[in-house]
């Protein structure tokens, strides 16, 4: 047993076929690779973010997307615009329901306030610039706030091209640090999504399942000013023309294909030491998905006869739904799986490797001891501070934002934190902006309840005391008094009105010193008492920072010394990963087999009228019909809908665009099983597999449904 966990410790955290979010720079590395898969362009063609095909590569900061046409015309997730179309949705206009389409610009409606398009620009190496050599030598808060001192004036450097949003990005653990350079796109418009029944067919259902049905796409367009720069929107403004687009492949994809993902995954783990494998799964998931379960309920009950209030929460419940799944599936793969003991025993490979040599040993030894004491005390602070964290109304955490701004912006800019800049202004107004349709007061009423139901059970000793007394909170309250704690709260309060929220963002200290508003005179209460906490945070966080470096530099030397290429975690940066279609040998019943397409015939057979499977009329019909088009498959007898690939992807991948072997566009990623997504921490090419929506389902639903003939014409389809 031993010498098997030592074997996969050796090849647990190094790249394997068809594994790893590669940053573009690297693809040349692994050409051999992706040559043996079937990449017919140059690899180091791939490396170029400026040109063809990375150019057409745009993040939606959360979600992944892609220019399709010259005229600024976005491809992206049906899921990563649910919040525009739920925002111009009504009751009485229920474009969730029914879908959207616009057939001109003019029929064009703006994305939900805040709604971005970025198009990184470059890419390029500062770390010697963040961690130079004064910041070397600090250690705690005094090296992080050196840290983020050095990170805003490179930004602010960047910013000086006016219209471009810049972020300075940690890699390999903080190691190494990349300025990210992207045309920041501001009037964003919503252009076209198919009906629910449609983007969101199987819903919750068959979230994370296959085989799969859902037509998980939708179309945005950029605009800017007519001079080209980027601007807010304006009734002038003009469709963006993006310097390269994706074309439509001619040809469809089969099994065994060549296919790559283009975008920007938000987070993977797969560096993390044992003791953070541990806590995750024994602690943080288990308690997110029963919280996750409990506010899913609760906002369920509280929208059940009110369509206003359901479109408001809308997108929180599908994305808390998501969450939950994925976090649920992370833990039974875990739970059937030998991943800690592996982790522990390719860590421990590590640390005899660093101690075998001795200037191993003098490099790497000390911080290898020392970030595991630091972890844990991390991890101890995080389960304390849970409850703390949720029993905060939200209207509260609106307060303290808008209190810390103005205090903020008495300071010179770049003096002030890093969020609350004149740059992060527009981050604000939109939020604010965007409150009414997204906040119900019975439902958050009946979430803060909830919550400080938890919070005051308690001991008093592992309550803040700082909380309870600026929120009124007392020992052995019963939930008559919290309810009417809850209600004096919100009847003096003017939080609710977006005026009200507008004028704050301009406000001084002192105007909100005079406030009685319930929750800004506990967000002025709490000022202090928060910026301890965070001063305390920071000082950890420093030292974490330090020591991770140091265990991430090791672990790279260690890998590179068995001749193998280190990708860095996903940090929400622009990545390429490959693979091949193909379906798997079985599924979760033993024999059930995945092929690698699912058909037309698979959604006909689960539509039941209502629900999560409630497709339109018009689609069935089309295809009793058998309106084929020019887009069946022989060999299926029928339009492919989703398929299967060995993609290594996670969430923020959302929306990337999967081109094949030429370059060629081929459909959009939107999904993983659910049996492999525990990838994020522990890739398993034998149970990884992603899933698309295929180019040709989304033509030949556009074209015979929707007849969204003048998108069709702009993308270049005959």
């Amino acid at each position: 047993m031993k010498k098997s966990l030592l074997v996969l410790a050796l090849t647990s955290g190094f790249a394997l076929a068809d594994e790893g979010m590669w940053m573009p720079q690297q693809l040349p590395e692994i050409a051999s690779e992706l040559k043996a898969a079937g990449l017919e362009l140059d690899p180091a063609n791939l490396t170029k973010l400026t040109e063809f095909p990375m150019a057409a590569i745009v993040s939606l900061g959360g979600c992944s997307a892609s220019f399709v046409s010259p005229q600024g015309l976005v491809a992206t997730n049906h899921h990563c615009v649910y919040n525009s179309i739920a925002h111009n949705s009504t009751a009485e206009n229920d474009l969730l329901k029914n879908g959207f389409l616009a057939k001109t610009l003019a029929e064009e409606v703006p994305a939900a306030p805040g709604s971005r398009i970025f198009v990184t620009k470059a890419v390029d190496k500062v770390t010697e610039r963040v961690i130079d050599a004064k910041t070397a030598k600090l250690t705690g808060k005094k090296r992080l706030d050196a840290i983020e001192a050095n990170q805003k004036a490179i930004v602010a450097d960047c910013e000086q091209d006016a219209g471009h949003r810049c972020t300075v990005a940690a890699f390999y653990g903080s190691l190494e640090y990349y300025l990210i350079k992207q045309l920041e796109i501001k009037d964003v418009r919503l252009v076209h999504a198919p009906a629910e029944g449609v983007g969101k067919f199987g819903g919750d259902t068959d979230n994370w399942m296959w085989p799969r049905h859902t037509g998980d796409y939708s179309f945005l367009r950029a605009y800017v000013s007519p001079d080209g720069k980027s601007a807010d929107f304006h009734k002038d403004n003009v469709p963006y023309t993006p310097d390269f687009h994706l074309k439509l492949a001619k040809d469809g994809l089969k099994e065994g294909d060549f296919v790559m993902a283009l975008g920007y995954p938000g987070r993977t783990n797969r560096h993390r030491l044992p003791s953070e494998v541990a806590d995750t799964f024994d602690w943080s998931y288990p308690t997110t998905v029963q919280y996750l379960g409990e506010l899913l309920e609760i906002i369920g009950r509280e929208t059940a006869n009110d369509r206003d209030a359901a479109l408001k929460y809308a997108s929180r419940v599908a994305g808390l739904n998501n969450v939950l799944k994925n976090r649920q599936g992370m833990l039974d793969s875990y739970a059937e799986s030998d991943f800690l003991q592996r982790k522990q025993a390719e860590h421990q490979a590590l640390k005899d490797w660093v101690n075998s040599d001795r200037a191993n040993k003098q490099a790497y030894a000390k911080d290898l001891a020392a970030i595991e004491k630091l972890l844990e005390q991390q991890q101890s602070e995080g389960r304390s501070n849970f409850l703390l964290a949720n029993a905060a109304p939200r209207l509260l955490g609106t307060a303290r934002s808008l209190y810390r701004l103005a205090n903020e912006s008495t300071k010179p800019d770049a003096e002030r934190k890093a969020g609350f800049q004149q740059r992060d202004l527009p981050r604000f107004q939109a939020f604010m902006a965007g409150m009414d349709r997204t906040f119900d007061v019975r439902v958050e009423k009946a979430m803060d309840l909830h919550n400080l139901k938890k919070y005051v059970a308690q001991p008093k000793k592992q309550r803040n005391a700082d909380f309870d007394k600026a929120m009124g909170i007392q020992d052995n309250m019963t939930e008559a008094a919290l309810v009417a704690l809850i209600d004096s709260w919100y009847a003096n309060t003017k939080l609710t009105d977006q005026a009200e929220r507008l004028a704050l963002l301009s406000a001084s200290p002192q105007d909100f010193a005079g406030k009685q508003d319930a929750f800004i005179k506990a967000a002025v209460t709490l000022y202090k008492a928060d910026l301890k906490r965070e001063a305390e945070q920071e000082e950890l966080a420093g030292k974490i920072q330090q020591a991770y470096a140091s265990y991430m530099r090791a672990k790279i030397a260690f890998m590179q010394s068995q001749g193998k290429a280190v990708y860095p975690d996903a940090n929400s940066t622009l990545r390429v990963t490959y693979g091949n279609v193909t379906g798997r040998a079985h599924g979760n019943e033993d024999g059930n087999a995945w092929t690698a397409f699912t058909t037309l015939r698979g959604i006909t057979a689960k539509a039941t009228g209502e629900g999560e499977f409630n497709a339109p009329q018009n689609q069935l019909e089309a295809i009793k019909a058998k309106n084929y088009g020019p887009y069946a498959v022989p060999a299926l007898n029928s339009v492919p809908v989703n398929y299967l690939a060995t993609l290594d992807i996670t969430g923020g991948n959302s929306g990337s665009a999967i081109l094949n072997s030429k370059g060629e566009f081929v459909g959009l990623a939107f999904d993983g099983t659910l049996d492999s997504i525990i990838s994020d921490w522990d890739f398993n090419l034998t149970n990884t597999r992603s899933i698309q929506v295929d180019l040709r389902f989304m033509l030949w639903q556009m074209q015979q449904v929707d007849k969204a003939d003048n998108l069709l014409q702009e993308m270049g389809v005959q």
